[in-house]
C-alpha cells in the first residue's frame, strides 16, 4: 500500500521514499489505524515522504501464490521470517525503488519488521547500500530476556511444536477472522462493560500501559488484527529464546545436516548489517528487552542512534497505538531521518 503525498504537498516532486514494515500478526493497516493525526504513515506523508507499506507473506493482504492456495496447500506455509527477510523484503524494496526511480530509501520496521530486516542485512548484504537509514522500533533479534508469557511457553515446546503442528495439519496462526471483527464491535466498544477486558488482552501480549491506550480505538484495531502468520514464524521466535542466539531455523539434527551441513543452524552474521540503524526501545516491552537490544547493538557496526523511550510504561504496541506516540517516538525518529536526507 502507498500514500504518495500528504495533505499539503501533493505538488512536491522528488520526495524521499520511506518503506514501513509491520510486526508479527500485523499488516500495513497498523500504520494507519489511529487516524491521520497520530498514525505514522500519515505523519510521514504530511512531512513530505512518499510512504510505502509492505505486507508479510501470509497475512490478510499477502495470500496469493502462482501455485499454492493458502487455504488448501500446506506448502504455502513452509516459511518463517527468514524467508521474509531473504526473499520477500528484497523483492518489495526493489519494486519500490523501481517504481519511484530512487537508488535508496528509508526503512522503518516494528517488531518482526525489524527481525526480517536484520535477516536481510545479514544474508543479503548488498541491500545495505539501498538503505539510507533503518529505524528499528522495538527491535527483535536476541530474545533471551524477553518476558512475554505466550512466547515463554512456545520456547519450552519449540523443539517438538514443528512436527506436532505439521502432523495435525496446522500451518496458519491466528488468521484474520470475522469473529474478531464481531468481538471488537460488540464487546470492546465504549458502551460495553467488557471494554477493559479487551484492553487487558492486548496488555497481556505486550506489557501493561493503560494510560497510553485510547480504548475507543480497540474495535478499529481488532478489525485489522490479528492478520495471520505461519506457525513457523512463531516457532522460530521460540527457538531464538531457547538458544539465546540470532540464527536460522532449526529443522532438527538430520534436516539441519542436509540444509546447513551442521547439526545446528548457522548464526546470522549481523556484523554484515552495514546500513545505519536507529534503535528505539523501552523498559516495559515484554518482547524487546533492553538487555537483548544492548546485546544486539554491541554487535552492529553502524548504530546511528540508540534511544530508550523516556516513558517507563511504554510497551511493545505503543509504538503503533499510544496516545502520545508522536511526542515519545515519532518526533525523535523523524529528526534522525532528517540527518540522512
Amino acid at each position: 500500500h502507498r500514500i504518495p503525498s500528504g495533505k499539503n504537498n501533493s505538488d512536491q516532486t522528488d520526495k524521499p521514499v520511506v518503506f514501513l514494515m509491520h510486526g508479527l500478526l500485523c499488516s500495513s493497516a497498523d500504520w494507519v489505524n489511529i487516524g491521520p493525526e497520530k498514525s505514522l504513515a500519515y505523519i510521514l506523508a504530511d512531512a513530505g515522504y512518499d510512504v510505502w507499506m509492505g505486507n508479510a507473506r501470509g497475512n490478510t493482504w499477502s495470500r496469493k501464490h502462482i501455485t499454492y492456495n493458502p487455504n488448501r496447500h500446506s506448502k504455502f506455509w513452509k516459511f518463517s521470517w527468514h524467508e521474509i527477510g531473504t526473499i520477500d523484503l528484497p523483492t518489495m524494496i526493489d519494486y519500490v525503488l523501481e517504481k519511484t526511480g530512487k537508488q535508496q530509501l528509508f526503512y522503518v520496521g516494528h517488531s518482526q519488521g525489524t527481525t526480517s530486516f536484520f535477516v536481510m542485512g545479514s544474508e543479503r548484504p548488498e541491500y545495505n547500500e539501498k538503505i539510507k537509514l533503518m529505524v528499528a522500533l522495538a527491535p527483535i533479534a536476541y530474545m533471551s530476556h524477553m518476558t512475554n508469557p505466550f512466547f515463554q511457553i512456545v520456547a519450552i515446546f519449540s523443539n517438538s511444536l514443528d512436527w506436532i503442528l505439521s502432523f495435525l495439519g496446522v500451518d496458519e496462526f491466528l488468521p484474520k477472522s470475522g469473529l474478531f471483527d464481531l468481538i471488537g464491535q460488540a464487546a470492546c466498544n465504549n458502551e460495553s462493560v467488557f471494554q477493559d477486558v479487551c484492553a487487558s488482552v492486548l496488555f497481556m501480549i505486550c506489557g501493561w500501559n493503560s494510560e497510553q491506550l485510547n480504548k475507543t480505538m480497540i474495535p478499529v484495531i481488532m478489525s485489522n488484527s490479528p492478520a495471520g502468520a505461519s506457525t513457523k514464524q512463531i516457532i522460530h521466535y521460540g527457538q531464538e529464546i531457547t538458544s539465546g542466539k540470532f540464527r536460522q531455523y532449526d529443522h532438527g539434527i538430520i534436516s539441519n545436516l542436509v540444509t546447513y551441513g551442521s547439526i545446528t543452524p548457522p548464526d546470522y552474521p549481523v556484523e554484515d548489517i552495514t546500513a545505519p540503524v536507529g534503535l528505539f526501545y523501552s523498559g516495559n516491552d515484554w518482547l524487546s528487552a533492553i538487555t537483548d537490544v544492548h546485546d544486539f547493538e554491541n554487535r552492529l557496526p553502524n548504530v546511528a542512534l540508540s534511544y530508550i523511550i523516556p516513558n517507563r510504561k511504554f510497551n511493545h504496541l505503543d509504538y503503533l497505538w499510544a496516545i502520545d506516540v508522536k511526542s515519545h517516538v515519532y518526533d525523535r525518529m523523524m529528526a534522525l531521518m532528517e540527518l540522512y536526507l
